[in-house]
């Protein structure tokens, strides 16, 4: 099943259950963040990086920390 079939699957239940996707979809977000001493590690690896593709892909991985992507 892909995720376009499962946001159709979503789009159709009622509300309260789709309450409760929402829910989940958020808490694990929140669990996918990482912690402030982790995010400041990736940033100080960024700022020290000595080429561009390096500081491109931290800030990528910063980025997923910080808001759970």
């Amino acid at each position: 099943m892909s995720a376009t079939d499962v946001i159709e699957k979503i789009k159709h239940l009622p509300r309260a259950e789709q309450s409760r996707v929402l829910q989940f979809a958020l808490d694990l977000a929140r669990e996918r963040q990482l912690p402030g001493k982790k995010l400041s590690e990736l940033a100080q690896r960024m700022a020290d990086s000595g080429t561009p593709g390096d500081a491109d892909k931290l800030r990528d991985e910063i980025h997923r920390g910080f808001y759970g992507n």
